[in-house]
């Protein structure tokens, strides 16, 4: 393992440099959203309480940023897709991470009753660590892959 992470320091350091950027612009429109029209107070989209709307908008917002600077960065000569295929690809993973990302918040806030906004930031913080380690396995498997993904074919022996 301390090998595999050896000869890949460089891409998980870009990997790293992306992923902080993207915290502090997923936390930024969180917090803009939460503290603005998605507030307790606020009647923004007919309801008040929209912590995981918040929490869902703030991610798709990162999501882009982090396709841009992976493609153009961190993953620049792994790119074997088209990119229409890529970006749905790009976004195929990060569905399953908002999911594990807004699945924590909602747990916090509605079935714990966290529901300050140190809780909602810290379960924020808890669902980008999960998300991040999803994300960075199937970006590898699935992404941003070295090698073009080949079809599996069933060879059966012909006796």
């Amino acid at each position: 393992m301390l090998a595999w992470i050896r000869s890949h320091a460089a891409e998980l350091g870009r990997f790293g440099v992306v992923g902080i950027a993207g915290i502090l612009v997923n936390l930024g429109v969180f917090n803009l959203l939460r503290l603005g029209p998605l507030s307790e107070d606020s009647e923004f989209l007919g309801a008040s309480d929209r912590v995981v709307t918040a929490k869902v908008i703030a991610t798709l917002v990162s999501i882009v940023f982090a396709w841009i600077a992976h493609r153009l960065w961190t993953f620049k000569g792994h790119r074997t897709h088209r990119p229409i295929r890529e970006f749905f690809l790009f976004g195929a993973v990060n569905f399953i991470a908002i999911v594990a990302e807004a699945g924590v918040v909602a747990i916090s806030h509605y079935v714990l009753q966290f529901t300050s906004l140190m809780a909602d930031n810290i379960a924020s913080l808890l669902g980008i660590g999960l998300g991040t380690v999803l994300r960075y396995v199937g970006y590898k498997l699935l992404v941003f892959t070295t090698k073009p993904p080949t079809a599996i074919i069933d060879v059966a022996d012909e006796d």
